[in-house]
């Protein structure tokens, strides 16, 4: 694991909670949580964290609705929140995008979520948990995160620039998509579920395998890299998993293909 990640396992969350008492945020199925989720652990609708107009509903919600959520939550940027979902963290990994979005860093997020937690054995519970609502903060938009359709348009025709689709080998071929099918010219393709290791309960895969993968379609951390998917879901846990892995200039962009599909202006191979 690199030295500086934000990652941490199951034991050390666990510990974690016992001895600082994050806030813990669980994004997973409404439906699921009420079944189980971590002790203490908040639920949060995946709704919070995108605009959801079309035809770019994965952007950024407007800073007056992050506000919101932030003052809502309690989140102190001082103090840690723990992340996790139960799909695989590409909910987990979005809130980690929107955090950095607001200029929030102080955030862990648990590898595996609630597969590697549940199925190591760590405690759960059914209490539904509220948050406290903290006073009302001033957040402001940190563009360092995020690519908007101008910047992908320039990146096709930049060479230290590598735009990363991260949706299905179907979409990226041109067999489903949105409006239009087909991939943003240039883009090199993974697929986000070939980064998540099936036998280590949805972790990332070990941080030399991922290196591996990413440098043989030219992913490799002198580059600036900008990710999509179909609406910066899938997306956003690639931005989140390049940030472990060290990459210094990583950006999601948030309309993804969704948006880029829609504009008939914009190029598509």
């Amino acid at each position: 694991m690199t030295t500086n990640s934000f990652v941490i396992q199951p034991d050390e969350a666990e510990a974690l909670i016992k001895q600082e008492a994050p806030l813990v945020i669980d994004l997973s199925n409404t439906q699921n949580y009420a079944q189980q989720h971590i002790p203490s652990a908040v639920n949060l609708a995946y709704e919070h964290l995108i605009d959801g107009q079309a035809p770019a509903p994965g952007n950024l919600p407007s800073i007056e609705r992050l506000q919101a959520l932030h003052q809502a939550l309690g989140i102190d940027p001082q103090a840690p929140v723990l992340v996790y979902d139960d799909e695989g963290n590409g909910r987990a990994c979005r809130f980690i995008w929107t955090l950095d979005c607001v200029g929030v860093h102080n955030y862990r997020l648990i590898d595996g979520g609630m597969h590697s937690w549940v199925n190591e054995g760590h405690p759960t519970e059914q209490t539904v948990n509220h948050p406290h609502a903290s006073q009302a903060i001033e957040l402001k938009v940190d563009p360092t995160p995020i690519a908007d359709k101008a910047a992908v348009l320039a990146a096709i025709e930049e060479p230290n620039t590598v735009i990363l689709d991260v949706r299905t080998p179907e979409e990226y071929h041109g067999q489903r998509g949105g409006s239009r099918f087909g991939h943003i010219p240039s883009a090199v393709h993974l697929n986000w579920l070939d980064t998540l290791d099936q036998n280590r309960n949805l972790r990332f895969l070990p941080d030399k395998q991922l290196l591996d993968k990413y440098a043989q379609i030219g992913v490799t951390p002198d580059k600036k890299i900008i990710a999509h998917c179909q609406t910066n879901h899938r997306s956003a846990h690639t931005y989140a998993l390049l940030k472990h892995l060290e990459f210094k200039d990583v950006k999601a962009y948030g309309g993804s293909w969704a948006e880029w599909s829609a504009d008939l202006s914009l190029p598509i191979e």
